[in-house]
């Protein structure tokens, strides 16, 4: 299958070289055009902007960092959407908000054109071995045309409903419980290193009984460790998340209590000058509160 990938980052990358993994003939397109010299290396061609990368392919994926750099890109001069062939599917991967979520949805469909969102989850490492988890909504014929692609990325594709704006909203909530976890981690951690015992074994006991989700053994090692400084997805990434959250529960008129805790933490991470850093960093905000030495590797 002819397919394009707009947006090279740390997850799109990965993402893009599981394609070509796969046997499907790539057409790429990066801002910063040197992030595809490997991809090219291994077979995939350049496109010169998005449109022309979403001109005669079968799919075409984006994965951005943001709203706006996602708007441009789908609808801005020389955007996917001003090149989509009639027959193609523009498939969203990114994490945005659910304003941006419905000008994707509802400017697709002015155009009479095919859209779906396929939100991942998981970090870089399960993009790079196939193992993100898939949340696509949309239409089910064109959905059914798309599992077999989408399980590049992953196994597991979790069909979350009709309307893209679904897939949106389940991505963002289980952002937020990966924060929430982190937190509820994070003053586990330090009760108990206050009180002399290593974080490291309660990391054992945790992951060796009824708490060993992978939320749990992925995040809960990297904070015992310390390891902030080879981030995932830095701290600014995590509290535009919650924001988009906590937008989303205004949307619907859902009271988001805890939202607002985890959000003060990544602030205060930010002002603590970790902005760059793992988000998982917020547990040296609760360490700080409890009057714990601080991370040494800073």
């Amino acid at each position: 299958m002819k397919i394009g990938f707009i947006g090279l980052g740390a997850m799109g990358h990965p993402m893009a070289k599981r394609l070509l993994k796969a046997g499907h003939a790539l057409v790429v397109y990066n801002r910063t055009a040197t992030k595809a010299d490997d991809l090219v290396a291994q077979g995939a061609v350049v496109g010169a902007t998005p449109a022309a990368v979403a001109h005669d392919v079968d799919i075409v994926f984006s994965m951005l960092l943001d709203d706006a750099a996602t708007q441009d890109a789908t609808f801005g001069q020389n955007g996917i959407a001003a090149g989509l062939s009639p027959h193609a599917v523009h498939v969203c991967c990114s994490t945005i908000s659910l304003a941006q979520a419905r000008r994707l949805r509802d400017g697709h469909a002015e155009r009479g054109q095919a859209y779906v969102s396929a939100s991942v989850l998981g970090r870089p490492p399960a993009a790079e071995a196939g193992e993100l988890f898939v949340m696509a909504a949309g239409q089910a014929d064109v959905l059914d045309r798309l599992e077999p692609v989408l399980q590049c990325f992953g196994p597991k594709i979790f069909r979350v409903g009709d309307d893209p704006v679904q897939a949106n909203l389940v991505k963002l909530s289980l952002n937020f419980m990966i924060y929430s976890t982190i937190e509820q981690m994070a003053e586990v951690f330090a009760l108990n290193e206050k009180a002399g015992t290593d974080p490291h074994t309660i990391f054992e006991i945790m992951t060796g009984s009824f708490y060993n989700a992978p939320v749990h053994k992925n995040y809960g090692k990297l904070m015992v460790d310390q390891e902030y400084d080879h981030p995932g997805a830095p701290v600014t990434l995590g509290l535009k998340d919650v924001g988009m959250f906590m937008s989303a529960g205004g949307d619907y008129g859902v009271p988001l209590p805890y939202a607002s805790v985890v959000r003060d933490r990544l602030l205060s991470a930010i002002s603590a000058g970790d902005a760059e850093r793992d988000f998982v960093v917020i547990q040296e905000r609760v360490r700080q509160e409890s009057g714990l030495k601080q991370d040494s590797k800073k």
